[in-house]
């Protein structure tokens, strides 16, 4: 078989057998098939997209096209959770050691940014001497001496996803619903999860802006779950405005860091909360939502959160000194302010400019060989529903690069809209979707 002959029927509508995705996936793997035949491939099954069987197969290569993580030995449940990308999106930052420091391991597998929604790696690498990259022994012995382990994927572990997910960035198929389950799916049922909760987006800042679409993402990927018996809920939460107050690397540490005190965005807190109170029920930690999310409040209140993170950022490598001085964080040197025409309610905050904007800015990656701005982003000062009078600032622009301004600045701009007369803020968690295994 070539890679051309299954690029042409899938491109016209094929089925590929379970023996050529598994020789696509090994072949590309090892470079016998060349990225622009693999982005070709992408594009077709982004157009086509994958029967049952088919993303059942893919998935499975995909897994075991590499290392699998063994950490059976390691007492307790292991639980991860992880996000289809957002804007502003920096959950897992305090959600782990929230969740870490009540008890439940956390092997997090995280990934970088693709497009423009924001990557966990490159917010956590702002942290000064903080390392992400870490061989399978190096994870478990982290995971087991430690309880959370902050890390991306090594070379040896899922590394078909590894190539995959940096090309689908360059290629314009992350939104592909096949892709995207395949890709978190092998990625983590390649750490040997006991459980999975799953935040996937829907709105114009997330890969499916339609919710139906994140529903059949969610299903598919809990039926994936189910068939390999490892238990998986999601929740639908809303994507149309950014997550937070603050969209870039170093800034949403800094946001990260307050929720850790207790002092974070209210919706921050709310969806760190509920998929926090999803992971400990999953780990045994908590016999219901309530009695979790009273151990979540009391790991922050207590301070054992924030000392987790310290903890995790010092095994990791880091200076955890940055959490009793976030200035040792980089910020770019200018700021510019967007301020409302008129008076009235925002209507329209919009995710999709603001994350486009801020990749602009160099918060984010156009293609997947370029370098990240740490200081650069966004601060939202005016969400969908508040009231604004003429002259206040919706929000602040951070830039490094004059170019990158005269380009952003405007989209970014563009995402606010007011109308005259009232408007309710949009519910941030709208579904969980589960099943038995």
């Amino acid at each position: 078989m070539t890679a051309v002959e299954l690029i042409e029927r899938k491109r016209d509508g094929g089925t590929l057998t379970g023996n050529e995705i598994r020789w696509l996936i090994e072949a590309y793997t090892q470079g016998t098939v060349t990225d622009y035949q693999m982005s070709a491939m992408l594009m077709a099954v982004f157009i086509r997209g994958l029967n049952p069987e088919e993303l059942t197969v893919w998935t499975e290569a995909m897994l075991t096209s590499g290392e699998v993580l063994e950490l059976s030995g390691i007492p307790g449940h292991k639980i991860d959770k992880h996000s289809t990308g957002g804007v502003g999106d920096k959950i897992s930052i305090p959600l782990a050691p929230m969740v870490g420091a009540c008890g439940v391991k956390i092997p997090m597998m995280s990934g970088r940014g693709l497009g423009h929604t924001g990557g966990t790696l490159d917010k956590l690498e702002t942290i000064p001497g903080f390392t992400t990259s870490f061989s399978a022994d190096e994870f478990e012995k982290l995971l087991a001496e430690h309880g959370v382990v902050l890390g991306g994927q090594s070379e040896h572990l899922v590394p078909a996803d590894r190539k995959l997910y940096a090309l689908r960035d360059a290629t314009g198929t992350v939104p592909a619903l096949p892709l995207i389950a395949s890709s978190i799916m092998s990625k983590k049922l390649a750490e040997d999860l006991d459980g999975l909760v799953l935040d996937v987006k829907f709105g114009s800042g997330a890969f499916m802006t339609d919710i139906d679409d994140a529903r059949r993402l969610a299903e598919t990927m809990v039926e994936i779950g189910s068939l390999r018996g490892t238990g998986v809920v999601a929740l639908l939460t809303d994507m149309s405005q950014p997550l937070g107050r603050e969209v870039g690397n170093a800034s949403e540490i800094r946001e990260s860091v307050e929720t850790l005190r207790g002092e974070g965005p209210a919706d921050i807190t709310e969806l760190t909360y509920a998929l926090g109170a999803e992971m400990l029920m999953m780990g045994d930690a908590a016999s219901s939502a309530e009695e979790a999310r009273a151990m979540l409040a009391e790991s922050v209140s207590s301070g054992r959160a924030l000392d987790k993170f310290a903890e995790i950022i010092t095994a990791q490598g880091g200076d955890a000194s940055v959490l009793d001085d976030l200035d040792m964080l980089p910020i770019a040197d200018n700021e510019d302010l967007i301020t409302a025409h008129a008076s009235g309610w925002v209507r329209r905050c919009d995710a999709l400019s603001v994350g486009v904007g801020a990749m602009r800015l160099g918060a984010g990656r156009e293609r997947k060989e370029d370098d990240i701005d740490p200081g650069v982003g966004v601060t939202i000062e005016a969400r969908i529903g508040d009231r604004v009078e003429q002259g206040d600032v919706l929000g602040r622009v951070r830039w490094n690069d004059p170019y990158a301004r005269g380009i952003a600045v405007p989209l970014i701009t563009s995402a606010w809209e007011l109308s005259d007369n009232p408007v309710e803020s949009p519910q941030l968690i709208v579904e969980r979707i589960s099943r038995n295994t």
